[in-house]
């Protein structure tokens, strides 16, 4: 998936995955996944995705800092 925010691309495709934390199982209404991206100019962006009832309904990027990217991954280990 690819998403410009701020002027600035997003791109799956071109970024490095860190890390990626699911929850439920498959096929759960309330299941979704995060992923934890860097791009090559090291920006950090989270991809999600979920079924109908979860948080993330449908699959979207969203941008965050460094501190957070830090501050997800403690709290997903």
């Amino acid at each position: 998936m690819k998403k410009i925010i701020g002027k600035k691309e997003y791109d799956t495709k071109t970024a490095s995955v860190i890390k990626r934390y699911t929850y439920g199982y498959f096929g759960d209404p309330a299941g979704y996944e995060e992923t934890l991206y860097q791009t090559p100019d090291g920006f950090y962006f989270i991809y999600v995705c979920g079924g109908k009832n979860s948080p993330y309904p449908k699959e979207d990027i969203l941008r965050i800092g460094k501190a957070k990217a830090h501050a997800w991954l403690e709290n997903h280990f």
